[in-house]
């Protein structure tokens, strides 16, 4: 069974309850939740090994970011928004996609503004809406001004010192309550910012893979798992019984370290407001940037 005692040890400012939390049949632990003046931080960074990194700061001037603001200075571009039937959001590949491949989801072109009015509209039922856009040089000049104000700084110095190459994406992630990302990993390193709302983050370390049953690599749904958590099939899929992994619960101005190639499953809390996150991903080797460059 799911060790949901440790959920409780979360966030240290509880404003959720255990009953918005997906209960799995997974063995999990707290990932450290550290405050950012400490040095084992670093300790665990180099070990690639995830960690909760409180009062940074590094995202303080997009705190206050709701959809209003949003709608108001991100400017009048069209952004992606991946549209799905239930809660969940698995990635896929288009370029590996082929004929007899069904996307899960669909990916339009929106606006932010009626992305903005069909959230505020979501009732149960409604197909669901997750906006996932790079923070690129076609936003308002005020998003660009907060953006210019995180605490680079600090990010900076982290990416020095443990070697990762250079800034390749920041994303925006705008979630309904609910939605789901199921497990996958990336060949990125990543510090997970939370803005506004919850996402509980669950991670398993690379060396579990034979537990995960990824996708073949020219599947489009490549890196990532094929198990269900809701509903695993141990006959498919029994060393998924042996999975370890460990959790937390992010609030604003969480930063969450997710070191490349750990496996990861995000949730917005369930029966909650919209969640907006955005991350800062890096390079494991130096390589130059590629347009669109990210703001910065």
């Amino acid at each position: 069974m799911i060790k949901n005692n440790t959920v409780k040890k979360m966030t240290e400012k509880k404003n959720w309850d255990d009953t918005q939390i997906r209960k799995y049949d997974i063995q999990l632990e707290q990932i450290p939740r550290l405050n950012v003046d400490d040095p084992k931080i670093d300790e665990l960074i180099a070990a690639n090994r995830p960690v909760v990194i409180t009062d940074t700061n590094l995202v303080g001037p997009a705190l206050h970011w709701d959809l209003e603001y949003l709608e108001q200075h991100m400017g009048g571009g069209d952004y992606t928004v991946f549209l799905s039937r239930n809660h969940k959001f698995k990635y896929y590949d288009e370029k590996k996609s082929s004929h007899d491949f069904s996307p899960p989801t669909r990916r339009v072109d929106m606006k932010l503004a009626e992305f903005a009015r069909r959230v505020r509209n979501w009732r149960r039922g409604d197909e669901r809406l997750y906006l996932q856009q790079a923070l690129n040089n076609t936003v308002g000049p005020a998003i660009v001004q907060d953006f210019l104000n995180f605490r680079w700084d600090w990010i900076n110095s982290k990416q020095k010192s443990h070697s990762w190459g250079s800034l390749s994406s920041n994303l925006l992630l705008i979630a309904l309550e609910g939605n789901v990302t199921p497990c996958h990993y990336d060949e990125q390193q990543n510090l997970f910012a939370q803005i506004r709302g919850h996402k509980r983050c669950v991670l398993f370390p690379p060396e579990q893979f034979e537990c995960f049953y990824p996708y073949p690599v020219f599947h489009p749904h490549d890196r990532q798992s094929q198990v269900d958590f809701e509903h695993p099939d141990f006959i498919r899929f029994p060393k998924f019984k042996n999975a370890k992994g460990q959790e937390a619960v992010l609030g604003p101005g969480d930063v969450l370290y997710i070191p490349i190639y750990w496996w990861h499953h995000v949730e917005s809390l369930m029966r909650g407001d919209y969640t907006l996150s955005i991350n800062f991903w890096y390079k494991g080797t130096e390589k130059e940037r590629t347009d669109p460059q990210p703001l910065g």
